[in-house]
């Protein structure tokens, strides 16, 4: 089977769309399939990886938002699609690639699309009150149902605006974590002495700083801990629109910026150092940063608004995290209850072992029409490939 994936917001600093999309590539070539994935670049460049045919194409830079990339030309994305004549087609973005359904459609093409973010989330956060936000909502997420075969959410939080509509297409695939790379063993006393500088506590927040994910929010629970006597230090990894305006929010505090990392290694042994992370995006569909944290042996303290708490066994007697309010006070007060549980790194281990890679990509092969590795389920796509070889 030849698979096909577009997505926009790829880029050297993108995190979690980049990372879904490596690994269901791996995943694909392992069951002994073809994997393509086209993505926005500076120019048309073609190579292979170790996750299947890279095709780069020509993207421009979103203002404002701190360097993700959309591809310029849907007309030229769709000459290349079919040049590639694929069995079954990917997308990771359901606002400037929705032409792409219908597009497909015509070609008898089975389609996927991938719900990463709550639309309605979005809306309450950024539209001006006097829009009829929900009525817009449930029209774009009917429009989504109706242009693609079927619609992917990853938890039931990100499900639930689709189900509040009845989409008869939706099906819920759970993202996966590297089980084999991020592990509680990759913790170093030695780089946590550095990472501490001192403290006691090392508390980090792996994400893009964008407003939406809300990392203030990290600081401002420091800055409570550190009111309330506790010997903390944050550290904070990643990139974005919100960079400036952190560094000043944080003058005076524990905190270290480290930037983006690109080397997974080394942001596997800094999770596995830290106490605790922080996922306090409130609109969070999955957060593979917190999954990765809990994989290895970090709890985790997320928004309770958020997909996050689904997967934190909070309410169990040993839990993998804790979720809080939306405030600094709520965060310090659900880090303090972590630090307090003796078993929080095996319970973390634990919860993340319920979610391994191979748990998507076999989700994935049995929704694209493959029961076993090898069987493909006759398309009017795949026949007219094998009459066109």
């Amino acid at each position: 089977m030849r698979i096909v994936h577009i997505a926009n917001f790829y880029g050297p600093n993108s995190g979690g769309i980049k990372t879904t999309l490596h690994e269901l590539g791996r995943g694909y070539l392992k069951n002994g399939h073809e994997f393509i994935y086209l993505v926005p670049g500076t120019r048309y460049r073609v190579e292979e990886t170790q996750y299947g045919q890279k095709v780069s194409l020509p993207s421009y830079i979103l203002p404002g938002s701190g360097g993700y990339q959309l591809i310029k030309s849907n007309k030229f994305l769709k000459a290349e699609i079919a040049r590639l004549s694929p069995d079954r087609l990917e997308i990771s973005d359901r606002f400037t690639l929705l032409s792409l359904g219908r597009w497909a459609r015509e070609r008898s093409i089975p389609t996927v699309v991938f719900s990463h973010e709550t639309l309605r989330g979005l809306a309450d956060r950024f539209l001006p009150s006097i829009f009829p936000k929900r009525a817009l909502v449930n029209w774009h997420n009917a429009k989504l149902a109706n242009c693609f075969d079927q619609v992917i959410a990853t938890t039931d939080f990100a499900a639930k605006e689709f189900q509040d509509i009845k989409v008869s297409n939706l099906v819920k695939v759970p993202l996966g974590v590297d089980l084999q790379n991020f592990l509680p063993s990759n913790r170093c006393d030695e780089l946590r002495g550095d990472l501490l500088k001192g403290a006691k506590c090392l508390i980090v927040h792996c994400s893009r700083l964008s407003p939406e994910k809300e990392p203030q929010r990290a600081i401002e629970a420091l800055k409570e801990l550190v009111a309330r006597g506790i010997s903390a230090r944050l550290v904070v990894i990643g990139t974005g629109p919100m960079w400036h305006k952190l560094r000043q929010q944080a003058i005076g505090l524990p905190v270290d910026y480290l930037g983006y990392i690109a080397d997974r290694k080394q942001v596997a042994a800094i999770l596995s150092c830290a106490d605790v992370t922080l996922a306090p995006g409130p609109l969070e569909t999955f957060c593979l940063s917190a999954l990765e944290s809990l994989a290895s042996g970090t709890p985790v303290v997320a928004s309770k608004s958020s997909a996050v708490g689904e997967f934190l066994r909070a309410t169990e007697i040993d839990p993998a995290g804790a979720v809080a309010a939306d405030n600094g006070q709520a965060f310090a007060d659900a880090i303090q209850f972590l630090l307090n549980q003796p078993r929080a790194r095996e319970s973390a281990r634990r919860a993340a072992e319920d979610l391994p890679w191979t748990n998507s990509v076999q989700a994935m092969l049995r929704l694209h029409g493959i029961a076993e590795v090898g069987q493909l389920a006759p398309t009017a796509a795949t026949k007219r490939r094998l009459t066109a070889a």
